[in-house]
């Protein structure tokens, strides 16, 4: 058995886990980088965010080459390589992944590629596939991440059901796709497949799609994919899934009424659940709650355990790559003796489908179920050139102010690139930013970032290209 003695062990090599590793090594520690599987990046990078916006790229080719023709420009009806989309997601990912195999090196990081498991408060056991290593550790990060949930009513056992996972390793294009779910995933990659040719159903169980974000945002995206998708059924449930010779036979209920249809694929995307099962964390004195996230301070991010932190999906909601991040680097910091603590004012939600919708801070549905006073500035894109120059139109900007101060509370957008638009928003809110801050700070012409601007003149009734009542 190998023997290794560090300063910071980290469990989990995703975006949380190689951010914490490399960043606490750039500040002198000696540093172990424990993983899984044989490749840093975690799910985000090899089965998740990295592979499948390198698909939705492609599918917002297929869709702009369709669209082209309004613009007298026809490309003709586009042919798929499937064999080479797949070459070209794979590629990305490999790039990405040899890249942090070059920064862990540099920063003399050292990879234990194998299961870890808690043998007390000090000590990690790795079993991998070259023998065992025993890791004493000064302190300890745990990234461990989360894993797609599959209840055993749809567990099959058929690669014809998928997860995420199965999803992104795009086998083929089926011609009628069920989709479960009409969260971020399921809509993401139901987008994906509907491009290439698939016929997409999507059954969600509550009231509005991409539960989280604010309706109006939301309305623009429904009304897009409602001409892409074959039927987008909420307030529904599938009842039950059934494998009949080479398809899935799908039982789901729809306004009262049960329709039975066969699917060549069926995509779960109806939420995951942290990877905090096997790692012995009982041994060290971690506290779980019952859904199985690692209890910490929300501030520190310390475990139970003072020595042991978590952070990222294994923790709780929201399930993002950038919080994680941003948790990882208060982690070490609180390591290396300073007073750091996790506080923000919003954590960016991105959703990648065309149109893209990207939040920020308070929004409007949450100012409303807690009683949060509010005003409101509005910009839809419809008054933008450049939106309306690349025959985008559709989207809309808003930002929240709080009634006395006109202080940012939250930023949201609906439209191309909103989810690069959005850090803008970040911006303004940390900042404390007030509306006079943002309408005086002096944006390009044409872009579509104008629309930020104006939508803070808005609230005074200023806006150069819109006409509201002054307030």
């Amino acid at each position: 058995m190998a023997n290794l003695d560090v300063d910071l062990v980290v469990i989990g090599a995703g975006p949380g886990g190689y951010t914490g590793a490399f960043y606490a090594a750039d500040h002198g520690l000696k540093v172990a980088l424990v993983n899984k599987f044989p490749r840093l990046g975690g799910v985000c990078l090899n089965v998740g965010c990295i592979p499948s916006k390198a698909l939705l790229h492609v599918s917002k080719l297929l869709n702009e080459a369709k669209e082209a023709k309004e613009m007298g420009v026809d490309f003709g009806k586009p042919k798929i390589d499937l064999e080479q989309v797949r070459a070209h997601k794979d590629s990305v990912v490999t790039k990405m992944v040899t890249g942090l195999d070059a920064l862990s090196k540099a920063r003399k990081v050292e990879k234990v590629f194998g299961l870890a498991t808690f043998k007390d408060s000090n000590h990690i056991l790795v079993d991998g596939s070259d023998g065992s290593t025993e890791i004493t550790f000064k302190h300890c990060v745990i990234a461990t991440g989360s894993t797609p949930i599959v209840p055993a009513v749809f567990d099959l056992k058929s690669d014809r059901v998928m997860d995420s996972t199965g999803a992104l390793e795009l086998r083929d294009i089926p011609d009628e796709l069920l989709v479960v779910g009409g969260g971020v995933i399921g809509l993401e990659l139901g987008s994906v497949y509907a491009s290439l040719g698939s016929k997409v159903t999507v059954v969600e169980a509550l009231p509005n799609l991409a539960n989280g974000a604010d309706a109006d945002l939301v309305r623009p995206l429904e009304k897009r994919l409602k001409k892409q998708f074959e039927s987008i059924n909420k307030k529904s449930k599938v009842l039950s899934l059934k494998e009949v010779g080479e398809k899935i036979e799908a039982q789901y209920e729809v306004k009262n009424e049960v329709v039975t249809k066969e699917f060549d694929r069926v995509l779960l995307s109806i939420g995951r659940r942290p990877n905090s099962n096997g790692l012995g964390l009982e041994h060290a004195g971690i506290k779980v709650s019952e859904r199985g996230f690692i209890e910490v301070d929300p501030r520190t991010l310390e475990t139970s355990t003072k020595n042991i932190y978590a952070i990222g999906d294994v923790i709780g909601n929201p399930m993002l790559a950038h919080k994680s991040s941003a948790e990882a680097k208060v982690a070490v910091e609180r390591i290396l003796g300073k007073k750091t603590e996790f506080d923000v004012l919003g954590i960016p939600g991105v959703i990648y489908t065309d149109p893209e919708i990207a939040w920020v801070g308070l929004t409007e549905e949450e100012a409303k179920e807690k009683g949060i006073e509010y005003t409101l500035g509005r910009f839809p894109w419809g008054a933008s050139g450049r939106a309306t120059s690349v025959g985008r139109p559709e989207g809309l900007t808003k930002i929240l102010f709080e009634p006395e101060t006109e202080r940012v509370l939250g930023v949201g957008m609906v439209g191309v690139g909103a989810g690069e638009l959005i850090a803008e928003g970040g911006l303004a809110l940390e900042m404390n930013a007030v509306m006079e801050d943002i309408a005086w700070t002096i944006h390009a012409h044409p872009t579509i970032s104008e629309t930020f601007m104006e939508s803070a003149e808005s609230l005074h009734g200023k806006a150069t290209h819109i006409f509201t009542k002054k307030k």
